[in-house]
């Protein structure tokens, strides 16, 4: 068996250790600007770029495939997207449901009919005014059948304008993350006459209410965006904001020690350097558990993985504490589920057992694989996921599990996901503070996000449970059956629930941690 210096000695060919890994609403590999320019497909708005010294330099792990909120499914889209969008409701500090564009609501007894009160005088960057039409455009392109906020919106059952400052949404049951669901990318707003002028093509050219303007997008390199000079919540103390991509974890950590970024996404791409961040008086480390996980997804409708005790012995084999030691340098935690710490459905179901070979051996022998067998494994295409690779075959070498690895654009490995074509892929999940927004669309039959293409009767009906109970503990005792049977189907092996970890420049003023890991630019200020 191996042991935990076999796996140390593996990664030390590399120059230094790194880690980070995909996550769809989630996020990707990127690109660093020391490297050779890439072939460039520029998208740009009719905006003239930023002007002024107070340009805000983001790193950001992958290149954001679609700015439109309508079609979004990357978290790299979210850290755009939280800068010209806003959203009906957000988070705050301590993870809590606030009102953004929303001034008020309520909900009746029944948990089925919403009246919700929304601010006044408020502006889209195109000057289109936003009120209660506005919100039934959004509410009604975001249940279009291409739309990837369809399923979070699926028991929108009819939206009546009362007023121009009020909105009437009534659902077709009781749903229970219905205002927490508006805290993301269903509770965005986006110009309606912007969608009408562009079409398909809105997500090049996006407008919002928010803090900052699209300005352009140079596909592989770059976002721009220019302050929202007539923001409704306050003219933005910063000139733009310029988010720049990087696939290099340490290229992008030295650029943000060198004065080129002023923050960076994600300081998991490079932990061995992290101390040497600690130790620079110029900088600050931002680290606190994320709400999201990772973990990989096995296709139930491919061989060999059509065999749920074949997943299982993938799933039993893979040593979480020794992925965190080596990989993450401890800033993750172990999971055996989708709910991390301090979600309503966190619990026992999480708990994580080291591998026991008789186990695994067991395992492949009800399968029909005594002697072991194949698969290929998509993974990312930066260093870093090549070790995350590495990692995974040695831990399933021991048992004859041999482990091809097919490195792949993030897009495309979305795209594979969504259709099936592969066997086992690497994708993780930002998360959500409402249980059912790491589940349902993960776990039910067709689910928009079940990429392991799994069909189980009994979760179809626990997952619809889940989200029409309206009380926590019952709520928390139908994930935990649900995930009972999960662990016993194997169609995904949860991995790790990472820290939320930023790299920050002491130029920068204003910086509020949510615990979603998205930044908020309309408050940040620089020297």
């Amino acid at each position: 068996m191996f042991t935990l210096r076999d796996i140390r000695l593996l990664l030390a060919t590399s120059l230094v250790g790194t880690m980070f890994t995909l996550t769809a609403c989630g996020d990707s590999s990127t690109n660093t600007m020391s490297s050779a320019s890439p072939t460039l497909s520029t998208t740009t708005a009719s905006n003239s770029a930023p002007s002024g010294n107070k340009i805000l330099k983001i790193g950001l792990k992958a290149d954001p495939p679609n700015l439109d909120p309508y079609g979004s499914s990357a978290l790299v889209d979210r850290m755009v997207q939280n800068s010209i969008f806003d959203k009906l409701f957000d988070l705050d500090k301590d993870g809590k449901i606030i009102p953004m564009l929303a001034e008020s609501y309520e909900v009746d007894s029944a948990g089925k009919n919403y009246t919700i009160k929304l601010k006044s005088g408020v502006k889209f960057q195109d000057g289109t005014d936003f009120n209660a039409e506005v919100v039934k455009f959004n509410f009604e392109r975001n249940k279009e059948d291409k739309s990837k906020r369809k399923n979070e919106l699926k028991f929108v059952d009819k939206i009546t304008v009362v007023d121009p400052a009020t909105v009437k949404i009534e659902l077709s049951q009781p749903f229970s993350p219905f205002i927490s669901v508006l805290t993301d990318r269903a509770g965005m707003m986006v110009s309606p006459e912007a969608v009408k002028k562009y079409g398909d093509d809105f997500l090049n050219h996006p407008v919002g209410t928010g803090p900052f303007i699209f300005v352009e997008h140079v596909n592989g390199d770059h976002v721009t965006l220019k302050r929202n000079d007539n923001y409704w919540n306050g003219k933005p103390k910063l000139d733009g904001v310029e988010f720049k991509v990087f696939t290099n974890g340490p290229a992008a950590i030295q650029n943000l020690k060198s004065g080129q970024l002023d923050l960076l996404d994600d300081l998991t791409v490079a932990t061995k350097l992290i101390p040497s961040i600690k130790e620079d008086a110029n900088l600050t480390v931002i680290s606190n558990p994320g709400m999201g996980y990772q973990g990989i997804h096995l296709n139930t409708t491919k061989e060999p993985f059509t065999n749920k005790y074949l997943r299982a012995a993938v799933d039993r084999a893979i040593d979480r504490d020794t992925v965190i030691k080596v990989l993450m340098d401890g800033y993750a935690s172990p999971a055996n589920s989708p709910f991390a710490p301090g979600n309503l459905a966190y619990g026992d179901s999480d708990k994580v057992e080291k591998p026991d070979p008789a186990t695994i051996k067991d395992l492949l022998a009800k399968g029909g694989k005594p002697d072991g067998f194949s698969f290929k494994f998509q993974i990312g295409t930066s260093p870093s996921q090549e070790q995350f690779g590495a990692v995974v075959q040695n831990m399933l070498k021991p048992y004859n599990i041999t482990v091809e690895l097919e490195k792949i654009e993030f897009g495309q490995l979305l795209e594979n996901g969504d259709k099936g074509n592969f066997q086992a892929l690497q994708i993780g999940w930002s998360g959500r503070p409402d249980p059912d927004q790491s589940f349902y669309d993960f776990v039910v039959t067709k689910g928009p996000q079940n990429y392991s293409h799994s069909s189980i009767p009994e979760i179809d009906k626990l997952a619809t449970e889940g989200r029409q109970e309206l009380d926590d503990a019952k709520r928390k005792a139908i994930y935990d059956k649900a995930m009972t049977i999960l662990h016993d189907e194997a169609n995904y092996v949860y991995l790790y629930h990472i820290n939320n970890v930023f790299g920050l420049s002491k130029k920068i003023s204003g910086f509020n941690y949510v615990p979603d890991g998205v930044f908020r630019t309309a408050t940040i200020d620089k020297k």
